[in-house]
């Protein structure tokens, strides 16, 4: 007596139900577009056949019908009298067994199973298959963190080199994640990092590579500490207080320059917080790097003597380049003014645009020029005294 449950008779045809639901479940699981592993499935089975008959050509064409559930390869040939080429002719007895009214010089569509396909060419499918998903993952990886370019995210150490002390973190934006490295010249000096530690990074740039998407994130970009501000201080966050400049020298000082539009509110408190607490916390987060924060001002003069501080400027004298500036200072503020190695007169330059010479107040004034002497005798002035009379 045969069993009742007999097992179903194994087939080469292509189940369409299965074939459909499988692209819904890669898309919906991966979060891929939808359609777009549709298309990629079809040029895998493009691909395929044309493993195996390399003289099909560009006359293959596939019918894919989710409505109906149907997967369809069909290969065009031309109907002719006498078969030169089998790949891309057929005889008019031959298209009139498919199609009886078929005659010669039309174009019919013969119908390929995938019994036809070969084990290579199967594997070859699987491969541009297998593809698509990586390419539509790492598309969906590059999309995401693009829009996060310019941000701040957290990332986790995962590796720190030995050799030459990069760092490996994997950081995540949203449903996405990918790994990123932090090298030694995007490094504050004298930062430690171990494994596991959660690390705030600035993500300068995302590029597309070839083994997917290359995010290049930073610790000693300026706009790490613009970004923690925005963080930290709800008044920057909401345009309140805006940051109109940075100048950062990482792990040593960040002079930033803050204003509001708002008369009533002050930008210099509003950044330090109550008792200080939102500097300290992003000065907790650089590890101890010094923050001058001052007043932006549309005067020039005004905004270089702010931005020269704790230094006192008696003068700004702007030199008619527009570029640069002459500042006098007390004699007992210009080491301060100056800063050590430079750094405080540094920062403040770049802060505001202006090359700063620093004058000390006993130093005496310039001397104006003299105009220049006529070159040439047709220049010199002419005389307004008589010519003395000759000599008798």
């Amino acid at each position: 007596m045969a069993k009742r449950n007999a097992k179903k008779v194994n087939s080469n045809e292509l189940d369409g139900e299965e074939f459909f639901a499988a692209i819904a479940q890669i898309e919906q699981e991966k979060g891929i577009k939808p359609g777009y592993m549709m298309e990629k499935i079809t040029q895998a089975l493009l691909s395929a056949y044309r493993r195996d008959h390399e003289d099909a050509g560009d006359n293959l064409v596939i019918e894919a019908n989710p409505e109906t559930a149907t997967v369809r390869l069909f290969l065009k040939k031309d109907v002719v009298e006498v078969v030169d080429d089998p790949a891309t002719e057929v005889s008019l007895d031959a298209a009139r067994a498919a199609l009886p009214h078929a005659q010669l010089g039309d174009v019919v569509r013969i119908e390929i199973k995938p019994k036809s396909f070969g084990r290579i060419a199967a594997q070859t499918a699987r491969q541009v298959i297998i593809q698509g998903i990586r390419e539509a993952e790492q598309g969906m990886v590059y999309d995401e963190f693009c829009s996060k370019e310019h941000e701040l995210l957290t990332g986790v150490v995962t590796r720190v080199d030995p050799r030459n002390g990069a760092v490996a973190l994997r950081i995540h934006s949203g449903s996405e994640f990918t790994d990123a490295y932090l090298s030694v010249n995007e490094q504050v000096k004298g930062e430690r990092y171990v494994e596991g530690q959660r690390l705030k990074v600035y993500v300068a740039e995302v590029r597309r590579a070839t083994k997917g998407p290359q995010v290049l994130i930073s610790r000693t970009h300026p706009g790490l500490v613009k970004r923690l501000f925005e963080l930290e201080v709800p008044e920057i966050y909401d345009g309140t207080v805006e940051i109109k400049s940075v100048a950062r020298e990482a792990g040593s000082r960040t002079k930033l320059a803050v204003w509001s539009a708002d008369p009533n509110v002050d930008p210099i408190g509003a950044c330090v917080g109550p008792r200080g607490q939102r500097v300290n916390t992003i000065v907790e987060e650089l590890k101890g790097e010094k923050m001058d924060i001052i007043q932006y001002s549309e005067d020039p003069a005004a905004y270089i003597a702010a931005a020269l501080s704790p230094a006192t400027v008696l003068r700004v004298e702007e030199l008619p380049d527009g570029k640069s500036c002459r500042v006098t200072v007390p004699d007992d503020q210009l080491s301060l003014a100056i800063g050590k190695e430079g750094q405080n007169a540094r920062l403040a330059a770049k802060l505001t645009g202006y090359k700063i010479d620093i004058k000390p107040a006993s130093e005496p004034a310039e001397p104006e020029a003299d105009p220049e002497e006529p070159l040439f005798a047709e220049d010199a002035p002419a005389q307004t005294e008589p010519p003395a009379e000759g000599l008798e």
